[in-house]
């Protein structure tokens, strides 16, 4: 039997396709073990919330990292992503599996993210991190635009419009993401969802990206995630954080404001506190 992380079944576990891929998961784990000659071993916990995730040793003796993803439209082009990255600054992808959403990874340092640094220090590697992964994908290529999952949004948000709870608001949100999208600005293959829990300590380096979601675009998007995970310090300070982490980013710091108000904003389950800094970003 194979275990299922709280946080995990938490995310995926209440809705139908949640559930059939749940109940797939085993089958699936255990032909994959078989396929890479892997053994088995207890799923992470820590950061599992749409990938079921363990580490894994070949039967040579080599640690790996076993990742099969519960299939979304934000993380559908990770593999291709990490592919295309090759390594620099991400994990090493080992072995894939497209149709299975799965792949065999480099192992890092178990359970050692870059959480574990002080916020400040956090914002100087991440902004080092997304600098190297910026690039111009050389075309033809088959990643999606950011106009794609912002458009995604967009309809999600109108469609919860009976949840807003600050409806002015949240128009305001969607008229800032038509707009920037609107903008002509140069365009680059984001990571989407770059944050210290997507950052782990290596040994080959000192720190890698797992977990990217590429889309390409605004490259100012790509500060947002960062930014949303250091709620206290952008309640307390917003314009000021938007700022740091614009400069250190070398960004426009006025669109990295604008997509950060927008994405409060349009967020129908949002805490009252995130409303008040989207209404401190607007005005």
């Amino acid at each position: 039997m194979t275990d299922v992380p709280k946080p995990l079944f938490d995310t995926v576990g209440l809705t139908e396709p949640g559930k059939r891929w749940l109940a797939e998961l085993p089958r699936r784990v255990a032909a994959l073990a078989n396929i890479w000659q892997l053994r088995l071993g207890a799923p992470f916990e820590e950061e599992a919330s749409a990938a079921w995730v363990a580490r894994r040793t070949r039967r040579s003796g080599e640690r790996l990292v076993l990742k099969v993803g519960f299939p979304h439209m934000e993380a559908e082009q990770e593999i291709d992503g990490l592919l295309y990255w090759d390594a620099d600054p991400t994990v090493t992808v080992i072995e894939y599996d497209h149709d299975a959403n799965a792949m065999l990874l480099e192992d890092c340092q178990q359970g050692t993210t870059l959480r574990q640094l002080p916020e400040t220090e956090q914002d100087v590697v991440i902004a080092r991190l997304l600098r190297r992964l910026w690039r111009v994908p050389t075309p033809p290529h088959n990643f999606r635009t950011l106009r794609t999952m912002i458009e995604y949004w967009i309809d999600e948000a109108q469609a919860q419009r009976a949840q807003w709870l600050d409806v002015g608001l949240a128009e305001q949100g969607i008229e800032t993401y038509r707009e920037l999208l609107r903008t002509n600005v140069p365009e680059v293959l984001l990571a989407t969802d770059l944050h210290a829990g997507n950052v782990l300590r290596a040994e080959r380096e000192p720190w890698l990206v797992i977990d990217p979601k590429p889309f390409v675009g605004d490259a100012c998007y790509d500060a947002t995630q960062h930014l949303l995970n250091c709620r206290e310090r952008l309640a307390k300070q917003p314009m000021q954080l938007i700022s740091t982490i614009a400069d250190l980013l070398q960004v426009d710091g006025e669109r990295v404001r604008a997509w950060t108000f927008a994405r409060l904003a349009t967020q129908s389950g949002e805490r009252e506190a995130d409303r008040a800094i989207a209404r401190v970003l607007v005005a």
